[in-house]
């Protein structure tokens, strides 16, 4: 492992100048999980959420959280993204439902964090939108997949 990027030789924190990095095509892809009561994840797949269609809204927020990511998380950079794709599926196994997003640009910075953050906030919304049926739902293992591009190449997690 090399030293922290965002911190300069005194320790300050410090965002990473990238101007003389190549522009190349990344992609990150995140996952996280919500799990539930059985109940809870049948009540959301009936449509009959109270706060109105949980998976489409846990789309919706995750897609505009990746796009804000640089605006939450202090030494990030706004970058010009040119795919946020976010799916939500139910997991009868946990039971509760898996969140997936792939992000992708064309620039001299990773998206693994816009990746992370859409995962996150997809699960959050999921947790607010049910959190009256089930307030015991918990985030689980919103992880880092795999990512593409940049010098650092191709990077996949090892399964669990």
């Amino acid at each position: 492992m090399t030293g922290l990027t965002h911190l300069d030789s005194e320790g300050a924190a410090r965002m990473v100048d990238v101007s003389e990095k190549p522009s190349t095509t990344r992609e990150a892809l995140a996952e996280g999980q919500v799990v539930m009561a059985q109940a809870t994840l049948d009540l959301i797949l009936s449509g009959n959420a109270k706060k109105g269609d949980v998976l489409g809204v846990a789309r919706i927020a995750g897609i505009m959280a990746a796009k804000r990511t640089h605006e939450l998380i202090p030494l990030c950079h706004p970058l010009m993204l040119s795919k946020v794709e976010v799916e939500v599926t139910p997991d009868p196994a946990l039971p509760g439902l898996h969140v997936v997003a792939r992000v992708k640009t064309a620039g001299q910075t990773g998206v693994e964090m816009e990746a992370l953050t859409a995962v996150s906030l997809a699960c959050l919304t999921i947790y607010d939108m049910a959190k009256a049926a089930d307030r015991g739902m918990r985030i689980e293992n919103v992880r880092l997949l795999e990512k593409a591009g940049g010098r650092s190449g191709h990077w996949r997690a090892e399964t669990v």
